[in-house]
């Protein structure tokens, strides 16, 4: 028995699209609209009826006009290598695996997992279609932001916004970190309550669950708005100096503060290639993995498209994983890794992406 219909598919992708058009009449841009279903664990016979439903998801997405589908999470770790047929033969299906829960790392999964990262770098010559794949640390469903979604319940939507220009904005006015807090709760809040009052009338009409607003601060590859030119503004130096955690735990503890309906991480993500300034200060040497873990410690959603040498071993994979894992633990917090080995690529060296939402910069040392 499937899964999902093809009406099912259709009803939900009538809805998101009718969405799409209520917030663009409203003057907002929609980047993409997305779905996520429940754990792919629990919804097939074989290894090889997945895939096909994974390619048939996709299919049907893409008929009727909704840009990205994802399958959701595992635990089980026997069914890791699956994921990289899934991904090998898809285009714009995302799935993960879920590494640890809130109180212990699953171990096996992790070594399977940075396998599994290692192979599907090889799926192409830019490692790219590990933008599709990542692990995730203690996450629960119902993020609207990917890789991290999944779904558990009734039928729902989120709402996850690209807001780093507002950052921008708030810390343009303040100058300094004293006021910083205060200036981007009053223009995040202002705007999310917007939003917010928009979804709540389309849930009413539409008679579909509204989950929440992910409020994490999501970055753009234009300079103007860059998350990290952003922290320059308050004075403290580049971002990567000294006083960049203090400016971290400034954002999310303002956008933690907002009186809105609130699902997913909630947290500040610095993607190193999907962001302009990240990208350029990543170029200068400001900053390491190490830094972006610590600042994960008090704000972040963990390490998002790294940019690694091809040759990365399994076993510096697998180390790196256990660092974020044990640090989602310790903070009970939801953490995720989108790790992109490229081939043929050393540290130091450019990545050559022609993606619209990447910021092409160095490979990074682990």
């Amino acid at each position: 028995m499937l899964p999902f219909e093809e009406e099912q598919i259709r009803f939900i992708a009538h809805f998101t699209n009718n969405a799409r058009r209520v917030f663009e009449d409203k003057g907002y841009t929609v980047q993409t609209v997305r779905i996520a279903t429940q754990p792919w664990e629990g919804y097939f016979e074989s290894q090889n009826q997945i895939v096909g439903l994974a390619k048939e998801l996709e299919g049907l997405a893409q008929k009727y006009s909704i840009d990205y589908s994802n399958v959701g999470t595992t635990t089980n770790t026997e069914l890791i290598p699956v994921i990289y047929e899934i991904i090998k033969n898809t285009s714009h299906m995302f799935c993960t695996v879920l590494v640890c829960d809130n109180k212990q790392i699953n171990h096996e999964s992790a070594r399977r997992t940075a396998k599994l990262m290692r192979k599907i770098s090889r799926i192409s010559k830019d490692g790219f279609a590990n933008l599709r794949f990542a692990a995730i640390f203690n996450t629960r469903p119902g993020s609207p932001f990917y890789p991290a979604a999944y779904h558990e319940g009734p039928t729902s939507f989120a709402i996850g916004t690209e807001n780093s220009d507002l950052v921008n904005k708030a810390f343009s006015k303040a100058k300094s970190i004293e006021e910083a807090g205060l200036c981007l709760k009053q223009i995040l809040s202002e705007e999310y309550k917007k939003i917010e009052e928009i979804a709540e009338q389309i849930s009413e009409r539409e008679k579909i669950k509204y989950g929440g607003i992910d409020v994490s601060i999501a970055t753009s590859v234009k300079p103007d708005e860059s998350i990290a030119f952003a922290f320059e503004k308050l004075g403290l130096g580049k971002f990567g100096d000294v006083g960049t955690l203090a400016i971290a735990k400034v954002i999310t503890d303002t956008i933690k503060s907002i009186d809105i309906k609130k699902c997913g991480y909630c947290g500040l993500m610095l993607p190193v290639l999907e962001d302009y300034g990240l990208a350029k200060r990543n170029d200068e040497g400001m900053y390491n993995l190490s830094n972006l873990l610590l600042y994960s410690s008090v704000c972040g959603t963990g390490l998002d498209t790294i940019p690694l040498p091809g040759d990365i071993s399994e076993k510096k994979l697998y180390a790196l994983l256990l660092d974020i894992a044990s640090l989602s633990i310790a903070l009970n917090k939801p953490l995720s890794a989108r790790l992109m080995p490229i081939p043929d690529k050393k540290v130091g060296e450019m990545t050559e992406y022609s993606f619209e939402y990447f910021a092409n910069s160095k490979i990074m040392k682990i």
